[in-house]
Parts: structure tokens; C-alpha cells; sequence
């Protein structure tokens, strides 16, 4: 398409505000969208009660059916999760095929295993029929490529692997090695990012490591929990907890570190992960998801196993100790997701878009 006739593409999901992965995917995608591209975004979810998201829902399918009667349209891209938000693509993409347009269904999806699991079986075949009517299925990694075409027997032609994208800073600072070293978490705290089990492993630290060093949890979620567990643990001077950030702020944390730390249960390919190595920070992070197709350890990061709070510790203490490990290891991390950039996943998405046209 010339930009005298650009695609015209609808794209629904969390609102370009909300708090999470998806918000900022979407949010980068559209401000690298190439002249070629007219993307108008509807919100399908907004932070809030449950009254407001309702409303919000109801409000985007009211717009959706409008825009697709009355103005010309060459495809639909509908980003979605687990639990209600595969509800909500779900109900998307039934309308839009009224309408019979392409359809492109991207999953940022940490935890759809568990949520598909413990489905009634015929709302599993439900869903898995309908994710079977879209032209394109976007995952974020070869394990959950597997899981759509194995679990759901999703068409391998229709499921199509695209790594989360992140803006490369064209410049870095010179590695940190100021003390005390500051490891950074970036996420929802709770649970299933490993929050606690931070927490715990950061308090098993020697003494002499602990003093030369801080954590800084960065994020929504059980914040007081949290702060109840280190109170408990007698390392309050050590930890901080900003709350959640804006971009301005992510960078600044992300420009001032020293490590990255997500030890999560599951993921689908955490973009607080991807935008710390094009920092140049070190990573210490789970092999969940899509993590280990990025990630090898010890040599672009250090992998540890979910819940192996004495392997996470050890691990914090050998980059508190080992300054050209973590030099090592930035840089290493830095040149790994160069080929992830915004610019180049766009040039892939042109890809997909147009062959859900032809």
C-alpha cells in the first residue's frame, strides 16, 4: 500500500494507558507504524471497576460494528491474554467475522495453560474454534507455538512465532559499577513474577554483599504484602518500592542499574526482560515461556529455576561480586535483542498483514 492508500487496520485491546506488557506493546507498535499504515485503536479495557470495564467493553463493540459498516477497513488485529481478555477476543472475533474481514489474534498470554485447563471441556473446543477462524496467530515464543497448535490444533501455518519488540537505545552509559550495586525489578509484584522469592533471596545475602547493594520493585500489585516481607526480614534501608512507572521513569531506573531481576513462574516473553537488555543491564530471570529462546545462560544472563530461592541469592551474590561478569553479560544481552527491535518487528508485521490479505 502506498502511503496515498494506506492499509487501514483496527486494533483492539487494553487501553494505551493501562498497566501491563500489552499496553506497551501496543503503544510502541503504533508510534513506529510506517506511513504505509493507518491504524485506528480501540480500547477493549480500561484500568478501573468493573462497571467502567464493562462499559468500555460494550463501548468498543459499539465502535467496532460502526467503523466496520461504514468506513473501509482491510483488517482487524485483536491482542488478548488469558482468562477474560480470551473472553473478549474471543467475542471480537465472531463479530468481526460477520463482517468477514482478515483477522490477525495476537496472545501475550503468561498463564493461558492454567486458564485453558480449567475450562469445561466444551468451552475449550469453543475457543479453540474460534482462535482457528483468524487469518493469522500471533505467539510470543516456540513453547507457546506448540502449546496452540498441540493443545488447541491450531493450523502450525496460522500460528506464527514473533518475539516481542523493544526500542533499542541508540546509546548507552558506560557499565554501572558504582556501589552499592542496585538490581531492578520491573513488574506486577506478586506471586507469579517471583516477587517474594526476591525478596527472600536478596535477604540471604552475606551481609557484606547486602550492605554493597539495593533492590528497587518497580510496580502495581501487593505492594503492602511486600513491604510486610521485608519488614519482617529486617532489610527495609535496602529495598524500595516506586510504584508503578512511567516510560520516563523505566528508562531512567533502567539507565542507573546495575541487574535486572525477574524470577517468574510463567511468562510470555517479558518485555521489562527485553527492554533491560537493550539497557546493557545483566539478567538474572527465569526459563519459563519464551525466556530460554533469548536467554542462555551465562552467557547473554543467568538463568535460575522458579521458586529456587537459594540458586536466585547465589546468583545476585556472583554479580554483586563479579563486576566484568555483569560487563560480560550486558553487553552480550544488548546485541541479543538488537534483531528485536521496533523497526525490524515491523517489518515482519508488513509480512503478516499482508499475507492475511492474499
Amino acid at each position: 500500500m502506498s502511503q496515498l492508500n494506506p492499509l487501514k487496520i483496527i486494533m483492539l485491546g487494553p487501553g494505551l494507558n493501562v498497566k501491563g506488557g500489552i499496553s506497551r506493546n501496543e503503544k510502541l507498535f503504533i508510534e513506529y507504524a510506517p506511513r504505509e499504515v493507518d491504524i485506528s485503536h480501540i480500547s477493549t479495557k480500561e484500568d478501573g471497576s468493573i462497571l467502567l470495564k464493562i462499559r468500555v467493553f460494550l463501548t468498543a463493540l459499539v465502535k467496532l460494528v460502526w467503523i466496520l459498516t461504514w468506513k473501509k477497513i482491510h483488517l482487524v488485529h485483536i491482542h488478548g491474554s488469558h482468562r477474560g481478555s480470551a473472553f473478549r477476543q474471543a467475542m471480537l472475533t465472531l463479530l468481526v467475522l460477520v463482517f468477514r474481514k482478515p483477522i490477525i489474534l495476537q496472545t501475550h498470554a503468561s498463564e493461558f495453560h492454567v486458564f485453558y485447563a480449567n475450562l469445561a471441556s466444551w468451552l475449550q473446543k469453543l475457543l479453540a474454534w474460534i482462535f482457528g477462524k483468524s487469518d493469522r496467530f500471533i505467539v510470543l515464543s516456540k513453547s507457546w507455538q506448540e502449546f496452540y497448535t498441540t493443545k488447541l490444533e491450531l493450523d502450525p501455518s496460522q500460528v506464527i512465532l514473533l518475539y516481542n519488540p523493544v526500542e533499542v537505545p541508540a546509546e548507552i552509559t558506560p557499565p554501572r559499577t558504582s556501589i552499592p550495586v542496585k538490581f531492578l525489578f520491573l513488574g506486577r509484584i506478586g506471586e507469579r513474577k517471583g516477587a517474594f522469592d526476591l525478596i527472600r533471596a536478596f535477604a540471604r545475602l552475606p551481609e557484606s554483599e547486602k550492605n554493597n547493594s539495593k533492590l528497587i520493585m518497580a510496580g502495581d500489585g501487593e505492594v503492602e504484602a511486600a513491604r510486610d516481607l521485608v519488614q519482617s526480614l529486617n532489610i527495609s534501608d535496602k529495598i524500595t518500592f516506586p510504584g508503578w512507572i512511567d516510560t520516563e521513569e523505566r528508562d531512567r531506573l533502567l539507565n542507573q542499574g546495575n541487574i535486572f531481576v525477574l524470577p517468574s513462574y510463567n511468562e510470555g516473553l517479558p518485555l521489562s526482560m527485553l527492554e533491560a537488555m537493550a539497557w546493557g543491564l545483566p539478567v538474572i530471570v527465569t526459563p519459563v515461556g519464551g525466556i530460554s529462546e533469548i536467554v542462555n545462560d551465562g552467557e547473554n544472563g543467568l538463568l535460575v529455576e522458579p521458586s529456587n530461592i537459594e540458586q536466585l541469592s547465589n546468583a545476585m551474590k556472583s554479580l554483586i561480586a563479579n563486576e566484568d561478569l555483569r560487563v560480560s553479560l550486558g553487553e552480550q544481552g544488548r546485541k541479543s535483542v538488537v534483531p528485536l527491535d521496533i523497526k525490524n518487528y515491523w517489518l515482519s508485521f508488513l509480512k503478516i498483514y499482508h499475507s492475511a490479505l492474499q
